[in-house]
């Protein structure tokens, strides 16, 4: 059973614990749509059947070993068309957690809003917003972060176990990284916008590094720039910068 976190302002003061179920985004947007849910409020299982991840991906996680859980927002005062930076602030306050247990080193932001260590996908985030009246009405943010899982089904994955070979307790994990993303999240509320872009593109996964990418069923090489306002990715393409939206763009491995 997972503790109310005792240092945040109102992250996961509300706390709904499920032994198993298909995806904590879905039922905390069930749990929304039956009443009016407190912002911060967190849904979290041990077992997650059916994880989602970005564009119908598939969120794989082993039962009673990692974090699997979501938070109700509302971020009433965030427009449209900033809505990426939501996803900046919660990916950094990931990283900042991670940056509490890990060496620093290691940690990136693979654009939109994966996070790497040592090359290798630690943890996803999936972001589901509703927009009403030109608003952000409320959002779901789910989190899937590998914490004691040492096998996988995928090599390009990894945990926090497998980085430190330590076994770490959930609860306090979970404690601090709610109290980062907290702190990420009242930074947006309070307009830190060119701050926290700021911060993102410095720890950008292949930031000013040569890489190769797939365009169009096609690799070219160029290098990370940033990410614009709307959350597209910036890259340097042969002297010309470029800019893609997901599914556009493929980092080559």
């Amino acid at each position: 059973m997972y503790k109310i976190p005792a240092n945040t302002l109102f992250m996961g003061k509300r706390l709904i614990y499920m032994p198993e179920c298909h995806s904590t985004n879905s039922e905390a947007q069930r749990l929304i749509q039956q009443q009016p849910q407190v912002e911060g409020t967190v849904v979290i299982t041990d077992n997650q059947t059916a994880g989602r991840g970005q564009h119908g991906s598939i969120w794989l996680s082993e039962p009673g070993k990692n974090l699997t859980f979501s938070i109700g927002l509302k971020p009433v005062f965030l427009s449209p068309n900033f809505q990426f930076y939501l996803s900046m602030a919660v990916s950094l306050g990931l990283y900042d957690c991670l940056l509490h247990f890990l060496p620093d080193d290691t940690i990136k932001i693979k654009w939109p809003n994966d996070i790497m260590v040592n090359d290798k996908k630690i943890c996803g985030i999936l972001i589901e917003n509703q927009i009403v009246n030109q608003r952000i009405d409320r959002s779901v943010v789910g989190i899937g972060l590998n914490v004691n899982q040492r096998f996988f089904p995928m090599p390009q994955a990894t945990s926090m176990n497998l980085e430190c070979k330590e076994v770490f307790d959930l609860n306090t994990v979970f404690s601090v990284l709610l109290e980062k993303i907290e702190a990420r999240y009242l930074s947006l509320k309070a307009g830190e916008l060119e701050k926290l872009k700021q911060a993102y593109e410095e720890n950008l996964y292949w930031r000013e590094e040569l890489h190769e990418f797939v365009i169009n069923h096609q690799t070219h090489q160029g290098i990370v720039k940033g990410v614009s306002e709307e959350g597209k990715l910036c890259v340097l393409l042969k002297g010309e910068r470029k800019f893609f939206v997901f599914k556009e763009i493929r980092y080559a491995y």
